[in-house]
């Protein structure tokens, strides 16, 4: 939704990049639609402020293209309407397209454990700056890692982290499985201006169930504007002091998203134990 306008844009693959058809709605008008295997389509871009946009010219510009092989991409009509037009500031097709831009997706799975020594070279300059190492310390005192911090030059010129002792203890070196998956989290976090939309998958692989619940607290007080998705396999998670019925989705083996609330006959309440109902089977028409 873009300044009370809610803006609908969905489309269809055949394959990795190769597309169907493609939709653009703003409150159910339909602006315009595009199916790439008859190249026929109906188009109201007054509906977005871009009718001066010459359809002609994208039609022509994929009439001749062939794709011969099925990695071969083809140009959706969306991309080259905000790319070939002449848009206001504020027009609906510069909020999506900027929406879309800061989209983003973190794997924090066991991957993000293993990290190169120029990737925490780049990590260590960063917390060097400003305010950004006690910002990190903050960060795992509230994830419940106790912690002092402090950054050291090395007789080479390169910085190191190291956990405040008597004598200082290295971080990389010792720093648990779960610290770790934070402190590579916490990176990639800084890398990125705030997400219209983060997916964070298999988010707690390596955390005690009180800390994944801490890393959720923290993504909504942090990302007040973002929505937010995460994937678990941790029941506990399954409670109203975290997140509402209604945004807490079952994943099926079909594929197939059901919110908790569409998922039972039950009226649900905030003194309902959900982790219990799942267990009981209380959902298990929807698994």
């Amino acid at each position: 939704i873009f300044d009370g306008k809610e803006v609908k844009y969905v489309y269809r693959k055949v394959s990795e990049s190769q597309l169907l058809d493609e939709e653009l709605s703003i409150d159910d008008k339909k602006a315009f639609y595009f199916n790439f295997w008859t190249n026929e389509g109906k188009f109201d871009l007054e509906l977005l402020d871009a009718d001066t946009a010459i359809v002609k010219r994208y039609l022509d510009s994929i009439d001749d293209v062939t794709y011969d092989d099925e990695r071969d991409g083809n140009l959706p009509f969306l991309r080259w309407l905000i790319n070939n037009t002449a848009l206001q500031e504020g027009s609906v097709l510069l909020l999506l397209d900027d929406y879309v831009k800061r989209m983003n997706m973190l794997t924090a799975g066991a991957g993000m454990l293993r990290q190169t020594a120029r990737t925490n070279e780049v990590f260590y300059e960063m917390l060097s700056i400003d305010d950004n190492l006690k910002d990190f310390e903050d960060f795992l005192n509230i994830m419940g890692v106790e912690c002092k911090l402090r950054l050291l030059q090395l007789p080479g010129g390169q910085k190191e982290l190291y956990f405040v002792h008597n004598i200082p203890v290295p971080f990389g070196e010792t720093a648990s499985s779960g610290t770790l998956i934070l402190t590579s989290l916490y990176r990639r976090l800084m890398l990125r201006k705030e997400s219209s939309l983060l997916y964070v998958d298999e988010f707690d692989a390596f955390y005690h169930y009180e800390m994944s619940e801490k890393v959720i607290m923290f993504f909504k007080k942090k990302y007040p504007n973002s929505q937010l998705i995460f994937t678990t396999h941790n029941t506990n998670l399954m409670t109203n002091k975290i997140m509402r019925p209604d945004c807490l989705f079952i994943l099926s083996r079909r594929g197939q998203l059901t919110a908790l609330c569409d998922a039972t006959q039950r009226e649900l309440r905030e003194g309902h134990n959900l982790e219990k109902l799942y267990i009981s089977g209380e959902f298990e028409k929807y698994e």
